[in-house]
């Protein structure tokens, strides 16, 4: 996933924000701005984790991971030296934890209960989206410049596979069944793999979908939730055969989440909005509504217990004006303005 202060100057086009009202269903969720967690350190960001079973919410920024009381936002610890660090995977299999860091080119494994580093192992170039997948109990870490898959027994957190994937992944889910799917960005596909193989079992086009980022599942009806922010549109797929079932206009989306228990899913776009579709059956979806949260909160952590959503973002200065040397400077954060919005009821 793009890191997040790489296209904040896009945040004033606002897609989302124009889908006329008379597209939105009539029943609303009543989900709104809640709460506002700050960090206070700076640093870019990526992905957000919240672990429901916990009340953890883990934060990428900069070399660390935040680790926030979901109730309260009070710091309960810290995953240091995770060097450009995107994402954050959890085991509860094993009580352990894995940051992807990007820069580093490897993983962190942490205890859960004592955030303790156990070790760091090897990656490929730019690990960016991770993923745990229950079936197999394996790490899936998408390496962006390397264009494949490390995956990672976590029983032993040794290297089992190398996935070459034939282009740059973006976010990965395990539909805990004994299938992994993986967004390609650059060949606009959804990519299958099996769990136990590591072998690639299709490899789909996503017809009307542009740079595919943000990722989610219903595993109990076999749909993903695909987040294509190229061109702002949210694609709706079948994980069984790779059929489009469905297509909603959403923002410039880094992320997608999904709450099973209420049947939405979540688009987190960069505007400053999240884009809500229901799922009434496996063949039937209604977009609901959008959601104003903040500019920039383009990642989206869904807690499946309290149903709460959580995005990360900052305040940004103008960004200064384009050299020979930097023709897309990129805006300064503001010291100090790093956060994390909550949203619910």
């Amino acid at each position: 996933m793009k890191p997040i202060t790489r296209s904040l100057c896009l945040l004033a086009f606002s897609m989302a924000a124009c889908i006329p009202n008379h597209l939105f269903a009539q029943e609303k969720t009543g989900f709104h701005v809640i709460n506002d967690f700050p960090i206070h350190s700076t640093g870019g960001w990526d992905y957000i984790t919240a672990d429901g079973s916990t009340g953890r919410v883990y934060v990428s920024h900069g070399s660390q991971v935040n680790i926030l009381d979901a109730k309260t936002g009070d710091s309960v610890g810290y995953i240091l030296n995770t060097t450009g660090v995107h994402g954050i995977a959890i085991s509860h299999d094993y009580n352990k934890g894995y940051t992807s860091n990007g820069r580093a080119n490897n993983i962190t494994v942490f205890d859960l209960k004592t955030n303790a580093v156990l070790k760091m192992v090897t990656a490929g170039t730019n690990p960016d989206a991770i993923c745990y997948d229950d079936f197999a109990k394996k790490i899936y870490a998408f390496n962006g410049r390397s264009k494949d898959a490390t995956v990672i027994d976590a029983a032993t957190d040794s290297v089992v596979a190398t996935i070459p994937l034939g282009g740059k992944p973006e976010t990965g889910v395990s539909d805990g069944k004994g299938k992994v799917f993986v967004n390609i960005e650059d060949a606009g596909e959804e990519v299958e793999i099996d769990a136990t193989t590591f072998k690639i079992l299709n490899r789909w086009k996503l017809d009307g979908g542009e740079e595919p980022s943000g990722l989610a599942m219903d595993r109990q009806t076999n749909r993903l939730f695909i987040g294509c922010g190229g061109n702002q549109t949210m694609i709706v797929l079948d994980a069984t055969n790779g059929t489009i079932i469905a297509k909603f206009p959403i923002g410039r989306c880094d992320g997608v989440g999904f709450d099973p228990g209420l049947k939405l899913a979540y688009s987190s776009n960069g505007e400053g909005t999240v884009t809500v579709v229901r799922e009434l059956s496996a063949a039937k979806f209604e977009l609901v509504e959008n959601i104003t949260t903040e500019p920039g909160a383009r990642t989206i952590a869904v807690d499946t217990v309290t149903h709460k959503i959580y995005l990360p973002t900052a305040q940004m200065k103008p960004a200064p004006a384009p050299t020979t040397d930097n023709p897309h400077p990129r805006p300064p954060q503001i010291p100090g303005t790093f956060h994390v919005v909550v949203v619910g009821k």
